[in-house]
This record gives C-alpha cells, structure tokens and sequence, in this order.
C-alpha cells in the first residue's frame, strides 16, 4: 500500500502541474476515484492514504526547497524546469518523503526507482532518477550514510 500511495503521489503531482489544480481538489479525486477503483476491467490497487496526502502536501508547500535539492543533484545544463513532468513529479514526492517523513532514505531511493521503472518500462530514466535520488538523499540526511 505505501509503494501505490508513492505511486498515485507521482500521478497527482503531475496532474496538479499539468492541469493546474489545486493539491485538495487531487488529493480528493485520487482518493474518491482511483485508490481501489477498476477502469476498463484491471483494478487499480489500494494505497497507503496517510502516506499519500503526506506527500502530496509536502511536496506542494516545501516546493522551492525540493526543486533547489534537485536542481543541485542535476547536471547545471539540466534545471529541474527542463526535465520530464513525469520525472519532476517523482522527484518532488521523493524529496517529500525524504525531507518530511522517517523512512531511510535508502528504501525511498529503491522505492521511487521502482516508481520510475512503472512509467519508463524500457528507458534509462531509473538509473537516471537512482543518481539525481542518491544525491538529494545525501543532502537530505547526511547521516544516513
């Protein structure tokens, strides 16, 4: 359940940026609509609400502080504006859950890896998000390591 609720939180930041609507109104359609629902026959499962809204929240109102954390964990010809929505929006629940939950950071890193491996199936984008989550991760919580 809490690696869905990481997963729906990358989906609702996404929606959030790309629809510009506000964290409540998707916050409550994810809960409402998708946690458990079944669209065209395949269930989607239940997730860890707590940890969702969590996430969510943190990543909306520690924005700047997250997107700086990325921005120094991304090579300085790729600011986290340049990037794709999909990664922005792991990388911001990630460092969510990084700076505002107390999770080891390590389980967050194969957490959100595997989050990028559901979007990006066949791509470079995990090894890619593992690097840029290393380094936030040892921003974060040097004492973690």
């Amino acid at each position: 359940m809490r690696s869905a609720a990481r997963l729906y939180a990358v989906q609702a930041l996404f929606q959030m940026e790309h629809s510009n609507q506000t964290v409540d109104r998707v916050r409550k359609e994810f809960e409402d609509h998708r946690f458990g629902a079944t669209y065209e026959g395949d269930e989607m499962i239940e997730g860890d609400v707590d940890l969702f809204r969590a996430l969510c929240e943190t990543a909306v109102s520690h924005q700047a502080r997250i997107d700086q954390m990325t921005d120094r964990a991304l090579v300085a010809k790729w600011p986290i504006a340049r990037i794709d929505p999909t990664l922005r929006a792991l990388f911001r629940a990630a460092g969510a859950e990084m700076t505002g939950q107390d999770t080891p950071p390590r389980v967050v890193i194969t957490e959100f890896v595997d989050v990028a491996r559901a979007f990006f199936p066949e791509g470079r984008e995990p090894s890619f998000v593992n690097a840029v989550l290393d380094h936030m991760a040892r921003e974060a919580r040097p004492e973690a390591f």
